[in-house]
């Protein structure tokens, strides 16, 4: 177990993480060994960032991981709110529904991640895993209504579902650690 952890820990050193608690480095390569849709490197880095982060384990890492994604939607909520109210130049009738469609599914996605956050914390691991692939089901009708109105999402609706997409799958690649270990 130990050449195991110093394995980890030279991983990250190799990859210039220094400051990276090796648990997450573990768990984020687990995590992209068990699910090809993991990018390692984004979940060390986004993981890396919460100060939760240090020195939890696997399902506090699950719980880390939700806890970004609550806070993501609720800044593409913002973003969104802001190109609605956009004077210059104004969004056309398309694009006005579709930001408000996408408006909508991240309020829900918040709700999303905030329940599969409390789902993980419950140790009910099975719900918050489905909760957290409920939220990238969400993020992708956000784009997918852009997609069907024949228009491109404007680069923060397009930056914010990249990014949430991204976060959903670590989450529900941690928590299904928990779950399949």
């Amino acid at each position: 177990m130990s050449r195991a952890l110093l394995m980890v820990v030279a991983l990250a050193a190799v990859h210039g993480l220094t400051g990276v608690d090796a648990t997450m480095v573990a768990t984020c390569l687990a995590a992209a060994n068990s699910d090809r849709r993991v990018n390692y490197d984004f979940c060390v880095s986004e993981l890396n960032k919460h100060r939760d982060s240090p020195g939890a384990d696997t399902p506090g890492l699950a719980k880390v991981a939700a806890n970004v994604g609550v806070n993501s939607a609720g800044g593409a909520v913002n973003d969104i709110e802001a190109l609605l109210a956009a004077k210059q130049p104004p969004p056309d009738a398309r694009t006005s529904a579709a930001l408000r469609l996408c408006e909508q599914l991240y309020y829900d996605m918040e709700l999303a991640f905030a329940g599969a956050y409390d789902e993980i914390n419950a140790l009910n691991y099975t719900a918050g895993k489905q909760m957290a692939a409920d939220a990238d089901s969400l993020v992708r009708r956000c784009t997918g209504g852009f997609a069907e109105a024949g228009l491109v999402p404007p680069e923060p609706v397009a930056r914010r579902s990249a990014y949430a997409v991204q976060i959903a799958i670590v989450c529900t690649a941690i928590t299904n650690l928990i779950i399949s270990p």
